[in-house]
């Protein structure tokens, strides 16, 4: 048994502390919740909808208490709200759609066979959720797995330690039973211990390349399902014919929000050459017009980085861009604290050979590269270990669409971000 600890980016203070289980005490955790999940897929479909929209509901009426517990955790603006706008979308679209997602597919029938598919709850789900968006990657898995009859055992970043305690304590609130979904505090071996002794019927992991390789190197030889969204260099690629304005508005924030540490964030921008010095000139104001300070200021729009040694990595990438020939266009702002408070940061003459366009960077920094053609930003789109998002910025549908299908990544936007 160990002892997790949240340190708060706001000030470095311990914020949080947690026991985490022994091998013990997390398979009665698990036996519990094998044996809730007979009883719990037999309850009629609409039950378990009402139930987890109820547990929403629950994390809603939260809401003004759970704002500042992330700013204080991973250093979030208060400013923006929380996340339960977004975290109650997700939830009331997989309530929508339940009925029909989960209904028997009809294969066919003749005098002899009926035939059909019956889709039937994997049993026990377990969700390891990331700091960064930590409720709605919580409840993309939860609200799904919960709703389709499965038990959860959520598992949350230590950076975001009271996340799955409040999550877990509203669901109770609104009725679902305690052993349906739990959740549990669990330090690395543990974690990889008890997948390997196929303790659970899937594996979901959003976070780092890192973490999910570990997590299907656990699995492997046990024939659990993991499921993994993990990281990313997103690329914007601004086309000739774009609207200037709403591409740097758009790609700018992808790239800073949130101090730029989301998993879709926008992080490298190629534009066509006709607009290049334009679009960087936009992106520079834009960049100097935020507040960078404490999170529980309503004014501040960029607050810390979660960790120190987050921020630290991105200034390392900055610093070697810079060595080998970048120019950096944001000069440092006041409130860098040279830990956890970072200056949001542009990079041009940028080049693939250095490591803030190849390498995951989840800072607020971005390079930014001129293009001549469709061609020569498809190469450079595809030339990364990624493949996550992409944006794309045309007033051309089909042009759009073509540049698309020749991108090595899960997700094109036209005309926006995520």
């Amino acid at each position: 048994m160990s002892t997790l600890t949240c340190i708060s980016p706001i000030d470095g203070s311990v914020f949080a502390t947690r026991d985490t289980l022994s091998r013990t005490a997390a398979q009665d955790v698990l036996a519990s919740a094998r044996i809730a999940q007979t009883a719990w897929a037999a309850r009629p479909l609409q039950d378990r909808i009402n139930l987890v929209m109820a547990g929403v509901a629950a994390i809603g009426a939260m809401n003004d208490d759970i704002v500042p517990e992330l700013a204080h955790m991973m250093g979030r603006p208060i400013r923006y709200g929380g996340e339960f706008g977004g975290f109650e979308e997700r939830a009331s679209h997989m309530a929508k759609i339940a009925k029909d997602s989960l209904a028997d597919i009809e294969v066919g029938e003749d005098a002899t066979f009926k035939r059909y598919i019956k889709r039937v709850p994997h049993g026990v789900v377990f969700v390891v959720a990331p700091w960064n968006y930590p409720y709605m990657t919580a409840i993309n898995t939860v609200a799904p797995a919960l709703i389709a009859g499965n038990t959860v055992v959520l598992k949350h970043a230590t950076q975001t330690l009271l996340v799955g305690e409040r999550m877990a304590q509203a669901f109770h609130d609104a009725g679902v039973p305690e052993d349906v979904f739990q959740n549990v505090f669990l330090d690395h071996d543990m974690t990889s211990a008890l997948i390997a002794d196929n303790a659970f019927d899937f594996v979901n992991f959003t976070g780092s390349v890192g973490g999910g390789a570990a997590m299907e190197h656990a699995a492997a030889g046990t024939f659990t399902g993991v499921g993994t969204e993990l990281g990313g260099k997103d690329p914007g690629y601004v086309m000739e014919d774009a609207d200037l304005d709403a591409a740097v508005d758009t790609l700018i924030d992808g790239a800073m929000f949130n101090s730029g540490q989301c998993c879709c964030g926008i992080e490298r921008i190629y534009v066509h050459e006709s607009l290049f010095d334009a679009f960087v000139e936009k992106a520079i104001a834009t960049v100097n017009a935020y507040k960078l300070g404490n999170p529980l200021n309503p004014d501040t729009t960029l607050g810390p980085m979660a960790h120190k040694r987050f921020a630290d990595e991105v200034r390392a990438q900055i610093a070697e861009a810079v060595a080998a020939g970048a120019t950096a266009h944001i000069d440092t702002f006041a409130e860098d604290d040279d830990g956890a408070y970072l200056s949001p940061q542009i990079l041009t003459n940028v080049t693939h050979d250095m490591r803030v366009m190849r390498d995951e960077s989840f800072g607020p920094v971005v390079g930014i590269m001129p293009v001549k053609d469709d061609l020569e930003a498809i190469r450079l789109m595809n030339d990364s270990e990624f493949g996550l998002t992409a944006s794309l910025w045309t007033k051309d549908v089909d042009r759009a669409a073509a540049v698309g299908d020749q991108i090595e990544t899960g997700t094109v936007f036209m005309n926006r971000a995520d």
